[in-house]
């Protein structure tokens, strides 16, 4: 098939929207129906030459007596494709039916008639639902037309012409056919969803870095045999099937003879419709289904991979991807119970081990990307020459988010500390349709070269691009074949230069250390604060001794009216109006109020003696040993500690002059005081130099909480990579200006018309 007639079908197909469907149906909807018919129609014309074959197998006393796995074995075996169709019609059949109702039943039939996984495209395309509603408006019998036109042919054999004998249309092989379904869906996605278009296509030339990236520094070690390829966000299956081409066709440059298998996981129905569609119509994938510890499974699953794993158990040899970014994944986290602690989250797959301690990889709920990373981490293979090779496109985010002991952080530093990052590629700009955003791909395998043991090779491919001549979108730019072999080119050359750098792993990973300022309290013994220590038990009818009294009025301070019990002489009564006061008092009635009474009586006896020594107790721990070494506090047993949350008035206040608190021999922190730092793994000395360095000389009393101090890893390109724009000389900008004013001498004259 050449390319205008390559042009003129894929025009005939893209506008049946306008022929058929317009006015009748929202934009968003035409490829919903659009793409599926194809399918059908694809199928319908590849099994068309066994058709008569299977109806007949289907009415035989065998058919009849056999399993169902072994019908679908069997029917599969005649058709030689993993799918079939057992009902009586064809689509062309179909469009002899004039009446609309039996037209209706008949189509849902033929697609009643179709296998388990042809059922499950047209189920997550939701079509029946779209048939019902092309039935009632009389579209439905439009459709069959269009898709079995003599003008189109979607069959795999060319169309002769029965007179001449010469061929009228030509055929459309299994790679163009794919080529074609990938190109209407980007059509319609640009045209009728543009918000949608990087959600559901990865763009082909970015696509293809991702498959060099991942192969060709291997192609080398790589040997004959089966190799499984992994997209757990594999959207429309892009990236599964370029990837699939690029393998097989290193492997014939090669002499290799590989046999690839897809697997792969989508969350959205429609899409995942699509992209089994695509890699079944296209013949990347010959076979649905595997076997894993006896268990029947499929390889491409509808499901959230975070919470849902389609694939459990299962490593893989290359896991390429192109994660969500920025997409809340609150749904999955409810899946798992909404634990509250990250370190509770029951999958394995999102955590590890370091230093003999587990960790979470869990991120922060806005943003999956780093989940994503970590699945594929736990796919790798451990047995095998080449291991796993990880691929995946990431946003800057990934980079540097989360604290140190984050989940963010504890999964780069699980990858670099087993030393399993081998580079990370900055791309340009504008290289995806729906949004401007630079990205970066990650390179993750557990088998590194000798040369690359312990280090980390950075890329700044952010120039490498090539514009496009009209734009896409937000997409300018693309990653041209030239452009595709000078990026893996600075990945395969792995040495320096401006576009290069190479780190040693620590080089990223850092000490995030608490440094503690201690805690400086006073206490300040004043006669305000004594007086209004009595105003208070007063009002509570605390009955304060007689020794407390005194030495309260030695100190000049009021003593409001204690209500003492008083004496009745003998020719009155206790119930005269003027003991009405008396009457009203709170005895105490227990040994416990009793004993509060000479607990508090004893405090403000001893804090009167305290004030007569100093007024300001810069050291809390002297204030408190004095208090507690009076005889009189020993005798009722209780000390300071116990006490002061009564004295509001006589409480500690932070005084920076004042000594560093102390409680059970370690000082005390002062949480208005405390900071952070990040310690360089790199630094010279370690933690210990850097205080001594940079901390001590400003605040000499700081400390650091041992047992607060994370390791963390975080990476910056700007950093390595920033070039800031040199300045214009002053002599340059002088000379400018001074030909600017030769220019326009004389011309205000000239315009105020002097």
């Amino acid at each position: 098939m050449n390319q205008s007639q390559y042009n003129q079908l894929f025009s005939f197909l893209f506008n049946i929207a306008n022929d058929v469907l317009v006015q009748s149906f929202n934009k968003g909807d035409y490829k919903k129906i659009i793409l599926p018919f194809i399918v059908l129609r694809r199928l319908d014309l590849l099994l068309e030459e066994s058709k008569q074959q299977v109806i007949n197998f289907c009415q035989t006393e065998e058919f009849a007596m056999m399993p169902e796995e072994s019908k679908e074995q069997q029917l599969c075996f005649i058709t030689k494709y993993p799918f079939y169709n057992v009902s009586p019609f064809t689509m062309k059949m179909l469009k002899a039916e004039t009446d609309q109702t039996r037209l209706r039943q008949n189509f849902e039939a033929y697609l009643d008639g179709f296998s388990l996984h042809v059922q499950d495209i047209i189920a997550k395309f939701d079509l029946r639902h779209y048939v019902q509603l092309l039935s009632n408006l009389g579209c439905l019998g439009m459709m069959i037309e269009k898709m079995t036109a003599d003008d189109i042919n979607l069959g795999i054999k060319p169309v002769v012409d029965e007179n001449t004998k010469e061929i009228k249309l030509p055929p459309l092989d299994n790679h163009t056919m794919g080529t074609l379904f990938e190109d209407l869906l980007r059509k319609f996605n640009e045209d009728y969803s543009v918000t949608e278009a990087g959600e559901h296509y990865t763009p082909r030339d970015y696509v293809k870095l991702l498959a060099d990236l991942a192969f060709i520094p291997v192609a080398d070690r790589m040997r004959n045999g089966g190799y499984e390829i992994y997209d757990g966000a594999c959207g429309t299956g892009g990236i599964l099937s370029v990837a699939q081409d690029r393998l097989e066709d290193i492997a014939r440059e090669r002499g290799m003879r590989v046999k690839t298998y897809l697997f792969g996981q989508e969350l959205q129905p429609e899409t995942f419709a699509t992209c089994k569609a695509d890699l079944m119509l296209s013949g990347h994938s010959q076979d649905f289904t595997y076997r894993q510890g006896g268990v029947m499974r499929y390889r491409f699953v509808n499901g959230s991979t975070i919470s849902d794993d389609g694939h459990p158990g299962k490593n893989f040899d290359f896991c390429i991807s192109n994660p969500p970014f920025g997409t809340p994944w609150k749904k999955d986290f409810e899946v798992w119970g909404s634990p509250k602690k990250k370190e509770d989250v029951p999958d394995t797959r999102f955590s590890g081990v370091m230093d003999g301690k587990q960790m979470t990889f869990v991120p922060n709920i806005g943003d999956p990307q780093m989940l994503f990373l970590a699945n594929n981490v736990s796919r790798m293979k451990e047995d095998t020459e080449l291991g796993t090779r990880i691929v995946e496109i990431h946003n800057g985010s990934s980079l540097f988010t989360g604290n140190a002991g984050g989940g963010e952080s504890n999964l780069r530093r699980y990858i670099i500390e087993n030393d399993m990052l081998e580079a990370i590629v900055a791309m340009p700009e504008n290289m995806f349709y729906n949004t401007g955003i630079g990205t970066f791909v990650w390179i993750v395998t557990n088998r590194k070269e000798e040369r690359r043991r312990g280090k980390v090779q950075l890329i700044d491919a952010t120039s490498i691009k090539t514009p496009l001549r009209k734009n896409l979108g937000n997409k300018n730019c693309e990653a041209s074949d030239n452009d595709r072999a000078a990026i893996v080119k600075l990945l395969t050359d792995f040495v320096e230069n401006d576009k290069s750098k190479i780190f040693d792993n620590r080089e990223f990973g850092f000490w995030q250390i608490t440094v503690e300022r201690p805690l400086r309290q006073s206490i300040s013994l004043s006669i305000d604060a004594l007086q209004k220590t009595v105003n208070s038990f007063v009002r509570k009818d605390v009955s304060l001794s007689d020794e407390c009294i005194v030495q309260l009025m030695q100190l000049d301070i009021d003593i409001p009216l204690q209500k003492a019990i008083p004496e009745v002489p003998e020719d009155e009564s206790i119930f005269d109006s003027k003991f009405a006061r008396f009457r009203k008092m709170k005895l105490a009635k227990t040994t416990g109020q009793i004993m509060a009474n000479m607990v508090l009586s004893c405090t403000l006896t001893v804090l009167c003696d305290m004030f007569g020594e100093k007024t300001e107790w810069l050291d809390v721990q002297e204030f408190e040993e004095r208090f507690n070494s009076d005889t009189r506090v020993k005798q009722l047993k209780f000390t300071w500690s116990k006490i002061e949350d009564v004295f509001l008035y006589i409480s500690k206040k932070v005084n920076p002059d004042a000594e560093p608190v102390v409680k059970d021999g370690k000082l005390v922190p002062d949480p208005a005081l405390r900071d952070t730092e990040q310690v360089p793994l790199l630094y010279q000395g370690g933690i210990e130099e850097f205080m001594r360095n940079e901390v001590l000389p400003y605040a000499p009393d700081a400390f650091v909480n041992d047992d607060a101090t994370v390791i963390g890893y975080e990476l910056s390109f700007t950093k390595y990579f920033y070039k800031p724009i040199e300045l214009r000389a002053l002599k340059d900008i002088r000379e400018e200006i001074r030909e600017i004013e030769s220019r326009t001498d004389g011309l205000l004259n000239e315009i105020l018309g002097e």
